[in-house]
């Protein structure tokens, strides 16, 4: 019988993805957003859980504004940590696994090198710090459950990094002007297809654990600008600043590089180099099919 996966927040660009992906490997798939689920109410939850009946419940809902969580911190907490934790505690009272996806904001981005699972989290925004509650409510709603932190996701279905400087550089282009890009913060951008692979990969052997799940490689904000014009043919000059020079009002991590260890101490990452990766990503815009 068909493990029967339940995707929450399927209407995000992840959420989308994560659908696509477990469909095409056999998997029978239900889909579920707001308003047709509420994870911050529990009875709205149960019932739901109850009429699925999912063996898998994969978490892509999430308050990712991360500006806006400064100002509705209630509302940040209020999906990133306690929905997690009813979807967990849902889960696990149907004897169902939980896949919860979490962010290199738990992290304040100041240590020198990649960023370890057992390194100790100290979030710098509200966003930040709900996630990081998220994850504590998951581990202790639900033993069954893959935490996976990934960062700088971008993907063919979503608003994205991606999508914002093609369409700004094209109009900077058309008006003879040049952009800024942040050139003082690192991380690795990640494709939200591998992400997807990632989980499909780590469901069958039920290690159950936190990991990081990013691509390897890592660049600046203008080093992906960079790539991303020169992928697309545009003629505007890229110009790298400094994050001071672009305030915002939750903090960034100055390096949101993230290791995946422990998936590869158990033989399971599959998350390419980010290049290769951006490159699938040109590859099924232009309507080809995903490398596998």
């Amino acid at each position: 019988m068909q493990t029967k996966v339940l995707v929450v927040g399927a209407k995000g660009q992840l959420g989308q993805d994560m659908a696509l992906v477990f469909r095409s490997g056999g998997y029978a798939v239900e889909e579920l957003d707001f308003p047709d689920i509420d994870i911050t109410d529990p009875k709205n939850v149960e019932n739901a859980f109850g009429k699925i009946k999912p063996g898998v419940v994969i978490n892509c809902a999430a308050y990712t504004a991360v500006d806006a969580c400064e100002e509705n911190r209630e509302t940040a907490f209020a999906v990133n940590a306690k929905g997690a934790g009813i979807l967990a505690c849902a889960a696990e009272a149907i004897g169902a696994e939980i896949v919860h996806i979490s962010t290199d904001y738990v992290f304040d981005g100041s240590k020198k090198g990649a960023y370890v699972e057992n390194d100790e989290p100290c979030p710098r925004s509200v966003y930040g710090e709900s996630k990081l509650e998220g994850e504590r409510q998951i581990l202790s709603g639900n033993p069954r459950h893959y935490i996976l932190r990934i960062a700088w996701l971008y993907g063919n279905r979503g608003a994205n990094f991606v999508k914002t400087i093609r369409r700004v550089a094209e109009q900077k282009a058309r008006e003879n002007e040049s952009i800024k890009v942040v050139d003082d913060q690192i991380g690795s951008p990640t494709y939200t297809m591998e992400v997807c692979r990632q989980v499909a990969a780590l469901l069958p052997g039920r290690k159950y654990g936190l990991y990081h799940a990013t691509a390897e490689g890592e660049c600046s904000w203008y080093g992906f600008a960079k790539a991303i014009v020169e992928a697309y043919g545009i003629g505007v000059e890229l110009l790298p600043c400094t994050t001071e020079e672009f305030p915002r009002p939750a903090p960034r991590p100055a390096n949101s590089v993230l290791e995946n260890n422990k998936l590869k101490d158990i033989g399971l990452n599959v998350m390419k180099n980010w290049h290769a990766a951006f490159e699938e990503y040109l590859r099924e815009q232009k309507g080809l099919q995903p490398v596998s």
